[in-house]
């Protein structure tokens, strides 16, 4: 036990100077485009409808308290912190397979670097992990009343924050619940009991989610960005359907904007690309029209085009997931990010410069070793995670079924931009790549032997 505590050590060692280099190397921050938007938002108090407000909340609360971006990536870089040293509670006894996966993990570019970039998609990976690890943890100590409801909590506080934090974080709710009715179940309770734990908690954790957005949504003028989201994707949809089959015919658009239609086979088809949606904003005519057509229109054509001519549809959207899973092109779909940089008038107001430090730079060399290698691929983290799922549901313990649950909401969640996905952009699936490694330092350190601490 006492190589095992010294292993112990070596990994949150590890991982705590990882955390230290991290926040050092970044802070306070890199912004893009729109991590200035949302920033300038949170310091205003009314936000911009198209991205998550509560980004903008915890930016401007933060700003309040200290200047900047700097606690917002600290939350983050502690958020993901703890949850790794967490799991080093329940991998009994420490191996040194522990101590090294930890090295490597912390070496990413998804830890190095990613962590200190001002994105939602880091708040919402981070905040997932963090939410499952608390499960984890609650079942290891199940039969510690006051340790299993502290945990509770603050796992069901986490996953309300990543239903918050992205369009699509609601996917990790089901995971949670199924976690939880797997975990009572296991540790005694009877199944109607532990469905009705388990449903509780999913409602709790939904109602929660909804009143707060609807809360937060109230700085935007009480405008939800979703349904215009929606209309922007079923258009992207439909000028790639015509693209692929200058055939089909928009009987319902022609009745509401044949110049939409026009447009969409004329500028759209030339302009188009399953790598992303922004190239279509070279059509100002093409813009215009569609602002003009009511969402219930183009929402009608999206849905007769995909009733009669579905398997068109599934290829054009196969050719889009194929560039955010895949992401051929590392440069067009944006692998990393360093400096800030945002609209001059929103900086302005900041009181912020646009930045490129020699350390920005150094970040970004760093991170451009790994291009073209598995780190920057999501199909590595995906068959890793499908592996480790069938690993920790051969030795189940309670915590297991926490990490195994994540893994599966990981997946589900990628699965999610096979119809939601209009840009290759990396980061969109940076949880997945979160989750992956974090399974697989959890294996490294418990596995073979072992229970867990409070089993």
């Amino acid at each position: 036990m006492a190589g095992a505590n010294s292993r112990a050590q070596w990994a949150a060692a590890v991982l705590v100077l990882g955390f230290a280099a991290s926040l050092a190397l970044n802070w306070p921050g890199q912004l893009s485009y729109d991590s200035v938007v949302q920033l300038h938002d949170g310091r205003l108090g009314h936000y911009n409808s198209w991205h998550p407000p509560i980004m903008s909340w915890i930016l401007g609360l933060a700003d309040r308290l200290c200047r900047g971006t700097g606690l917002f990536i600290l939350f983050d870089e502690l958020l993901v912190t703890a949850s790794l040293l967490s799991l080093l509670w329940i991998a009994r006894p420490m191996s040194w397979a522990g101590v090294i996966a930890a090295a490597l993990l912390v070496a990413t570019p998804q830890f190095a670097l990613y962590q200190g970039i001002v994105w939602k998609d880091v708040l919402f990976a981070d905040s997932v992990l963090a939410g499952f690890v608390a499960l984890a943890i609650a079942g290891a100590f199940w039969r510690n009343p006051p340790w299993r409801w502290i945990l509770l909590c603050a796992s069901f506080l986490l996953f309300v924050l990543a239903g918050l934090a992205r369009q699509n974080g609601a996917l990790a709710i089901p995971f949670a619940a199924v976690a939880l009715l797997f975990i009572a179940r296991r540790e005694g309770a009877r199944w109607p009991r532990a469905i009705a734990f388990a449903s509780g908690a999913a409602i709790l954790i939904g109602v929660l989610t909804s009143v707060v957005g609807a809360k937060l949504a109230e700085r935007t003028g009480g405008v939800s960005g979703v349904p215009g989201q929606w209309k922007l994707l079923q258009l992207y949809d439909l000028i790639g359907e015509a693209k692929r089959d200058a055939s089909l015919q928009f009987r319902q658009l022609d009745r509401a904007n044949r110049d939409l239609v026009e447009l969409i086979r004329s500028d759209g088809t030339r302009l188009y690309t399953p790598a992303r949606n922004d190239t279509l904003v070279g059509s100002t005519d093409l813009q215009n029209e569609f602002a003009a057509t009511k969402p219930a229109a183009i929402a009608a054509q999206w849905n007769e085009t995909l009733l009669n001519h579905p398997g068109t549809y599934l290829a054009v959207r196969a050719r889009v997931f194929a560039w955010l899973f895949f992401t051929p092109d590392l440069v067009q779909c944006d692998a990393y990010y360093t400096g800030i940089d945002g609209p001059p008038q929103y900086l302005h107001e900041l009181g912020i410069e646009k930045r490129f430090r020699a350390q920005d730079k150094a970040l970004g060399n760093y991170a451009s070793l790994f291009v073209r290698t598995p780190v920057f691929s999501h199909l590595t983290y995906a068959l890793l995670a499908l592996v480790l799922i069938l690993l920790l549901m051969r030795r189940c313990t309670s915590a297991d079924v926490a990490i195994a649950s994540l893994l599966a909401c990981a997946l589900v969640f990628t699965l999610s931009f096979f119809v939601i996905g209009i840009a290759c952009d990396y980061r969109y699936l940076l949880f997945l790549d979160v989750a992956a490694m974090s399974g697989a330092f959890y294996c490294a350190a418990a596995w073979p032997v072992g229970t867990n601490a409070g089993e």
